[in-house]
């Protein structure tokens, strides 16, 4: 849902920089690429190239690895093993038939106290996911838009978003690390000229200041990209709602989302001409399509498409 997934992204993107931080870190002092760079006027490209596949897809990996003690240490999810009321029991049931008809394994299934309505899922394998919804979602929903909400999270599962994201921030990681490597190279052997035209060996600090502030330059730009993945996998997790429940009770839910985040309900047709839709720069960084743009797909029947 808005939000959930959002957050999840979040979390594997920070730990994922934070990984690769760690990595480059390492690598500073230990020299490697110091080794890579000292070769004279040249530049070891494919070891350059392992380090960082080595360094970016190391960090992605991880973030996924851990992704669900993660995901239930910073909510405080609470795994259902045993139902204690008809609620937890009709969630649990409905996200296993839910998964059946996905044909996916058992995922496990938890609750966390929030009064937010919100839902999300995770995991490093489809077979083994874990699917959470907040107490706020679970009572303040009528069911069929709970199931509904449910459904969009088992697709997300189904259709393996968190291990498609480690692949493409893996690779995004790794051309990340090198582009900015190889333009700090060359940045610090023009800045280290001597006066006679001789470089020196090694490299210097405008390697690092140039390699440091480039990766983060890149990295904004590789997070647009993930960001613009990311809004076409809402999509495919609405469809895959409205599929396996209901394409208005799909639509219902995302409606209660915006009246619960403080914005107007749908507007009708002839009214939409009037209504004030955001945009911007910040559009390209959103990990969620505007919910209006989702609930119309559902309503207008062209998720089909």
């Amino acid at each position: 849902m808005k939000g959930s997934f959002a957050k999840r992204i979040t979390l594997f993107v920070l730990t994922n920089l934070a990984v690769v931080a760690m990595l480059a870190i390492v690598g500073q002092l230990i020299g490697v690429e110091n080794l890579l760079a000292r070769r004279g006027v040249g530049l070891n490209l494919p070891g350059l190239l392992i380090m960082a596949a080595v360094m970016g897809f190391g960090g992605a990996i991880f973030s996924l690895l851990i992704s669900k003690p993660m995901a239930k240490w910073s909510t405080g999810a609470q795994v259902i093993t045993s139902p204690r009321s008809e609620d937890e029991r009709w969630l649990v049931e409905t996200v296993h038939r839910l998964a059946r008809d996905a044909g996916i394994g058992m995922p496990d299934v938890a609750i966390y106290d929030s009064p937010d309505m919100n839902a999300f899922a995770t995991g490093a394998r489809r077979n083994s996911a874990l699917v959470a919804v907040s107490t706020g979602l679970l009572h303040g929903m009528k069911r069929d838009e709970v199931e509904a909400v449910l459904g969009h999270e088992v697709a997300h599962v189904a259709n393996g978003d968190m291990v498609t994201l480690t692949l493409l921030q893996g690779v995004l990681n790794t051309f990340v690390i090198f582009l900015s490597r190889v333009v700090g190279f060359f940045v610090d052997r023009f800045l280290s000229r001597s006066e006679d035209g001789e470089e020196s060996g090694g490299s210097g600090p405008a390697y690092f200041i140039t390699s440091v502030v480039l990766q983060i330059v890149f990295g904004i730009g590789a997070s647009m990209i993930v960001a613009w993945y990311s809004r076409r996998r809402e999509f495919r997790a609405d469809d895959g709602g409205a599929q396996l429940v209901d394409p208005g009770a799909m639509a219902r839910a995302l409606n209660r989302l915006r009246m619960q985040q403080g914005e107007p309900a749908m507007l009708p047709s002839n009214m939409q001409a009037f209504g004030i839709r955001g945009g911007g720069m910040m559009a390209l960084f959103s990990s969620h399509p505007p919910l209006e743009l989702r609930i119309q797909r559902l309503m207008d029947g062209s998720w089909k498409r």
